[in-house]
């Protein structure tokens, strides 16, 4: 593998040098005053990225995943009732970390490639009288099978049930890459990663508490130390955290909310989205399908893309790492084999991603597949130039 070429994994993602040089920093005394510049702009920056005004926020270091159980321990207690579609792998996972926590879950079994069905939480939730469910769970861009899901959709079907539960949503591979609204969508506790949409390596994972998920802390019961929000509230209220922080990485982060609002939000998400655009060309014009089954939920970040029946997709992978030395992602579970996944989340340009596809078209070539060189090339510039002359037509 070489490290001077992009990778196009859907996390971590490419590190800008900006963002490396801000991590590589000196010691400093992490319960000083000083660690407070770096820790409560970082807090206000992500609070921006989510466009929220009250969202309280805290920074683990941890993983999406230690995210995840942040979200449940502080919130719930044994026994308690989840309910939660089960669309991809990293759904399957939060619901397995419920179960494992002695949780109640209701799973709604969605076909993978498909996004989570409002209707049915909805349908749900209003036979659930007695308000038995306390949270309901929602993977907004589920990574394995790079499908979006309508969270909006979800917190009307929670509306029109008039159901109290909270909604938690995994926005690991979204937010920072795809427009999230924590205050707009009633969204209670999200979870973000930093090596994705923030553009960071692994090592922080970065929560947001609504006031009501703040006021269930209160009550539950379920075990809690390391990922206790009110020991991290105690702390951050003198400048320092309940144990050692990751200064260098929080710095980091500081930087990167930083970059991702100079550019604007609506330019990041516009960035991926047209980025997609230029994938998504490139795969129609290979011949071949996204796991994602319509438009609606193709993802901004990450396509998972199906390859011919009896053909090992795996293959392609290893091969763009050993002939390439080109980083692409596997399929997980029930597409593990059938698809190949690019992700184009972070930081990347149109001209990085057209290295990945013509990096693509050279491996397929190269197994055999029938793919003419230079189609997904060019169906992407086509897509990227259209782009360019729309957005100086418009500024004439």
């Amino acid at each position: 593998m070489s490290f001077q070429n992009p990778v196009f994994i859907p996390g971590p993602t490419n590190i800008p040098e900006r963002l490396r040089k801000a991590c590589d920093m000196p010691t400093i005394d992490h319960r000083s005053p000083l660690f407070g510049q770096i820790l409560h702009p970082a807090r206000e920056g992500v609070r921006k990225v989510l466009k929220s005004n009250s969202a309280q926020v805290f920074i683990f270091p941890s993983t999406g995943t230690g995210g995840w159980e942040a979200a449940l321990t502080n919130c719930l207690s044994a026994g308690d009732k989840v309910l939660a579609a089960r669309n991809g792998m990293f759904s399957h996972r939060w619901i397995d970390m419920c179960q494992r926590h002695g949780l109640k879950v209701e799973i709604i079994e969605t076909p993978w490639g498909h996004g989570v069905p409002a209707d049915r939480y909805e349908e749900i939730l209003a036979a659930d009288e007695n308000h038995e469910i306390k949270v309901v769970l929602a993977t907004h861009n589920e990574t394995a099978t790079g499908v979006k899901s309508d969270i909006a959709a979800v917190r009307r079907a929670l509306d029109a049930a008039g159901h109290p539960a909270m909604l938690f949503v995994d926005g690991v591979s979204s937010i920072a890459s795809m427009d999230f609204r924590f205050d707009e969508w009633g969204v209670d506790v999200a979870v973000a990663g930093s090596q994705k949409g923030f553009m960071l390596a692994p090592g922080l994972a970065i929560t947001a508490f609504s006031d009501k998920a703040m006021m269930a802390t209160e009550a539950a019961t379920l075990p809690r130390t390391f990922f206790d929000v009110k020991d991290m509230a105690k702390g951050y209220a003198n400048n320092a955290y309940p144990y050692t922080p990751a200064v260098g990485l929080l710095n980091g982060l500081n930087e990167a909310c930083g970059m991702l609002l100079d550019e604007g939000l609506e330019n990041v998400f516009a960035r991926h989205h047209r980025i997609a655009e230029g994938i998504r060309a490139a795969v129609g014009a290979w011949g071949l399908e996204l796991c994602a089954v319509s438009p609606e939920v193709y993802s901004d970040t990450v396509s998972a893309i199906r390859t011919p029946e009896g053909f090992n997709a795996t293959d392609i992978v290893s091969h763009a790492a050993s002939a390439y030395g080109v980083a692409f992602g596997t399929g997980l579970g029930e597409v593990a084999g059938k698809v190949f996944r690019i992700g184009h989340l972070g930081s990347l340009t149109d001209v990085m991603a057209l290295s990945g596809i013509a990096t693509a078209e050279m491996v397929m070539a190269d197994l055999g597949l029938d793919i003419t060189l230079g189609s997904g090339v060019a169906a992407a510039q086509d897509c990227y130039r259209g782009n360019r002359l729309n957005a100086d037509k418009a500024a004439a």
